[in-house]
Parts: C-alpha cells; sequence; structure tokens
C-alpha cells in the first residue's frame, strides 16, 4: 500500500468513527435535544486541546446478532486535553452506539483513561449518556462496569471526579457518578434511576415518568444525588469549568490562586447592618457570605438540597476556601439527617484536596421529632462531628450568632480542631437556647409566679447576659477573638494566611470507619 493509500484509509477510518452510529441516530439525539458525545468534548476543552484515545476500538461479541454490526470506538469518546490550560481527562457516552450502552471494550477504554488520569495526577471527567449495562454481553459487561467502580474508590481522595449526566443514567450506569464527587445534571434531558420506569411498573404496578423517578428536579432537591443542576449542556459545561477553577489538579497540589487587589482585606462598614441583632430573627446568610469573600463570587454546592446548611467554593484574597455555613432562612439554621451528610461529605472532600475550610455559625441546635430520631439523626449528626476532627486543613470558624449544644460542638468548633475560633460581639453561645434553659433550671420558679411570662422574659435575659454570650467563651479560651462584624473579612485574610504553612498530626492507620 502506498504512503498516499495509507494516508487516505487513515482519513476514512476517522470519518467512519467520528459519525458512530450514523447520521440518522445523530439526527435523533439532536432531535431529543441532546449534543453528540463528540460535540460535548468541543464544548467543555480548549479548542485544538483534545486528543482521543482508542478510536479505533471494536467489541468482541458475537452472540443475539452483535456480530452484524461493530462500530469503531465502541459507544464511547476517550482522551484528554486542556481545560483553561489545566490537563483533564474524559470520556464521554456515545449514544448513537447502541444506546451508549456499557460493554466489554467500552468499559476497557473507560478505565484505560481513568488509569492514566491517576497515573498523571489530572482531573477525571465522565459525560454520561447511556442505558446501562450491555445486556447482549451477559457479565462480560459487569465485570467492565466493576472494574470502573473500583478505579472511582481508588481515585476518589486523589483526584478531583465529574459527572455530567447528559442523558439516561440507568442501572449499572448510575453507580459511577454516584461515586465521584460531583454530579451536575441538566433539566428535561438527565435522568438517573437504578431501575427504569418499566421495572417499576412490572415490579410495583407503578406509573412514573423517567423524568418523575430520576430527572434533576428529584436527584437535586429531594435524594441530593446531584450537586448541581443546569439548564443546558452549554451552561453545564461552562460551570464544570468554574469547578475546576476552584480545585488542585490532584490531593498533592495547592489550589489555584489568583492576583488580588491590595484593598482586598480593608474592613467592611456594611456588615454592621447585617449582623442579626435580634437571638431569633430570620435573615439570609448568603448576604454575609458574599460580602466576606472575593467579588461576591460563591460557587454553591447542593444548593437546592437540605437548605439549612449551605456549602461551596470562594476565594479570600485571591485563595480557594470552602465555606460551611447555617443558614437561618431555613429550619432556623437547624441541622437534620440531610444537611449533616450535605456539610460531612463537602468538609472531607475539603481535606482530602487540601482546601482550607471557613465555618459560619448560626445554629439553635438539632430538629427535635420522631422523624429525624428514627431516620438516624445521631448516626447523621456524627458524620459531621467525624468530618471536622478528621480534616487537618486550615480550619476558621466564626460564630456568627446562636451556637448551642451538640449542633454548635459539629460545626467546627474549638473541640474538633478548628484553628482560629472568632465570634461576634452579639452572638450566643451555650448548652442550649435561653428560653429551653430556664425552662429546666426554673421551670418550678416560673410555675409559681404571678406572671409566668414576665418571669420568663426576665430570666431569659439575665441567662442570656449571665451565659449566652461570647466573653464567657472567650473568657476560657474557647473563642479566641470576640470581632467586629466590619473586620471579619480582614480577620479571614489574615487568619487563613498565618496557617498556610500549618501541619497537623493524626495516629498512622489504614483509614478510620465513618459513620455511613
Amino acid at each position: 500500500m502506498s504512503a498516499g493509500d495509507a494516508e487516505r484509509e487513515l482519513g476514512e477510518m476517522n470519518r467512519v468513527a467520528e459519525l458512530g452510529g450514523g447520521k440518522d441516530r445523530i439526527d435523533e439525539q439532536h432531535r431529543k435535544g441532546k449534543l453528540t458525545a463528540r460535540e460535548r468534548i468541543d464544548l467543555l476543552f480548549d479548542p485544538g486541546t483534545f486528543n482521543e484515545l482508542d478510536k479505533f476500538v471494536t467489541h468482541r461479541s458475537t452472540d443475539l446478532g452483535m456480530d452484524r454490526s461493530k462500530p469503531l470506538g465502541d459507544g464511547v469518546v476517550t482522551g484528554y486535553g486542556r481545560i483553561d490550560g489545566r490537563l483533564a481527562y474524559v470520556y464521554s457516552h456515545d449514544f448513537t452506539v447502541f444506546g451508549g450502552s456499557l460493554g466489554e471494550a467500552l468499559m476497557k477504554k473507560i478505565t484505560k483513561v481513568m488509569d492514566l488520569a491517576l497515573k498523571n495526577g489530572a482531573p477525571i471527567i465522565g459525560l454520561n449518556d447511556s442505558g446501562g449495562a450491555r445486556i447482549q454481553e451477559g457479565v462480560l459487561s459487569l465485570a467492565g462496569v466493576s472494574e470502573m467502580f473500583f478505579r472511582n474508590t481508588l481515585a476518589s481522595g486523589v483526584i478531583p471526579q465529574i459527572s455530567a449526566v447528559l442523558g439516561p443514567s440507568a442501572g449499572a450506569a448510575a453507580y459511577s457518578p454516584a461515586l465521584t464527587d460531583f454530579v451536575f445534571m441538566v433539566k428535561g434531558i438527565g435522568q438517573m434511576f437504578v431501575t427504569g420506569p418499566e421495572v417499576v411498573k412490572a415490579a410495583l404496578g407503578e406509573t412514573v415518568t423517567s423524568e418523575e423517578l430520576g430527572g434533576a428536579a428529584v436527584h437535586s432537591a429531594q435524594s441530593g444525588v446531584a450537586h448541581f443542576v443546569s439548564e443546558s449542556e452549554k451552561e453545564c459545561f461552562s460551570s464544570i469549568k468554574r469547578l475546576l477553577s476552584f480545585l488542585p489538579q490532584n490531593s498533592s497540589e495547592l489550589p489555584p490562586a489568583v492576583t488580588t487587589p491590595n484593598e482586598a482585606a480593608k474592613e467592611d462598614p456594611e456588615m454592621n447592618a447585617l449582623a442579626p441583632s435580634e437571638p431569633y430573627k430570620t435573615y439570609d446568610m448568603r448576604t454575609i457570605i458574599l460580602r466576606l469573600v472575593d467579588d461576591q463570587d460563591l460557587l454553591e454546592v447542593h444548593a437546592a438540597w437540605a437548605q439549612s446548611v449551605i456549602v461551596g467554593f470562594a476565594r479570600l484574597a485571591g485563595s480557594t476556601v470552602g465555606i460551611v455555613a447555617n443558614q437561618p432562612a431555613c429550619l432556623s439554621g437547624a441541622l437534620d439527617v440531610d444537611s449533616s451528610d450535605k456539610a460531612a461529605r463537602f468538609v472531607r472532600f475539603c481535606d482530602a484536596f487540601n482546601i482550607p475550610i471557613l465555618t459560619l455559625v448560626d445554629v439553635p441546635g438539632y430538629i427535635p421529632g420522631t422523624d429525624q430520631e428514627h431516620r438516624g439523626l445521631i448516626r447523621h449528626g456524627a458524620k459531621l462531628l467525624y468530618a471536622y476532627s478528621e480534616a487537618t486543613v486550615p480550619k476558621v470558624t466564626v460564630v456568627v450568632k446562636r451556637a448551642y449544644g451538640g449542633a454548635y460542638c459539629a460545626m467546627g468548633s474549638k473541640y474538633s480542631k478548628a484553628d482560629i475560633c472568632y465570634a461576634w460581639p452579639g452572638a450566643e453561645i451555650a448548652v442550649m437556647g435561653p428560653e429551653g434553659a430556664i425552662s429546666i433550671i426554673y421551670r418550678k420558679e416560673i410555675e409559681a409566679s404571678a406572671d409566668p411570662d414576665a418571669t420568663r422574659k426576665r430570666l431569659a435575659a439575665e441567662y442570656r447576659k449571665k451565659f449566652a454570650n461570647p466573653y464567657v467563651a472567650a473568657g476560657r479560651g474557647i473563642i479566641d477573638e470576640v470581632i467586629s462584624p466590619t473586620s471579619t473579612r480582614p480577620k479571614l485574610v489574615a487568619a487563613f494566611g498565618s496557617l498556610k504553612s500549618k501541619s497537623e498530626f493524626r495516629p498512622a492507620k489504614k483509614h478510620g470507619n465513618i459513620q455511613l
């Protein structure tokens, strides 16, 4: 074969491979409002930087008519390139080929690129659009999927793992995203479920649509499986890029820093107006967060789920921080089963990837009642205690208003080894709120008084003045400094700056046993 013929053959092979399942199926993908595997990669990676691997791989199955169709690439596009100039690896399911189903050869392509990401210390991104395990390949399909799960686990805490659900992620295809660090979903086209609507109908007689069963609204607000939801695929890829801008390439690196103006650490007089002056006044903690961070820029994670806690990424003086904050606008900022899980998972991610943690506290306690207790509030609440205690990254805490009981201990307190703890002058730090405390301590006196309401009000005020103020805790060194709201940002910048070389000992062990 001449050089010219060889070149033409290569060009034809590339052309065929890039057609995937063919023009008709590409058109059908577009009619569904979805992009193709390669169109998605083009939007995600810097132009001209993507390098495809295993483009000509084909499956080896001969059963059930599979030998009659062996498309090049076998239903997934894999490779590496640059996102905002930084190395990243990707696999993108091609739904035009066997519905993106997970066969043996396809899974070998994915696990190969995952191995490369791990070896080279770079993020791995999965663009998921798959009907699940390939039935025609039987146990070989399940073996390949299990190899992927193993690598998800191996890479956990070593490189960032990101999943975008851009179509169905059914059965076995749902578990890998669940094992990754962050899951993005696109409204209307992305669904995740272990068993699809047909199986639910056959097994339970329940009629449900794919969207009702596992759409973006379900997983972002109810199950907590999805961390981010986008209106379109283009928006989804922009969000992935934004997330990556806050993260290091791997657990051996520090997050990227950006240059900030010299006035980045100036005091903010407007913070005084935001400080809550009444014990039970509802306010939005986001207003305080946005005043504290660079450019009022917060990338909130799990924004629609377990909303009594806010978690997300921001920058202080150009450096990435992870923020955990109670949200008084929802359930008064109290912790429950889901918010404990949400915060604990986020704290552990930050610790794994060297991201300092800022905690803003206004917590009245844990949600009471049989529902929460029976759902395992003790076990779930323990996860947050465990996560903070385990974390060795710089930890700075500000008590904004209430810090009561065990919930205070769980929210990055000095007891869970926060490095520096601040409190605002109006903060209340106690075993419980004044009203609850005096109802127990002075129950007989209140019952015997001529005016129980007036007595209760007087005793609560006395308790608040004597016990529930930051100066008692500051007098014992539990609070390092009581600070003005206006000086909070410069205090945080200085605190995190002083902790950049922090090193903290933990006992050697295989791993801890978190209360899953």
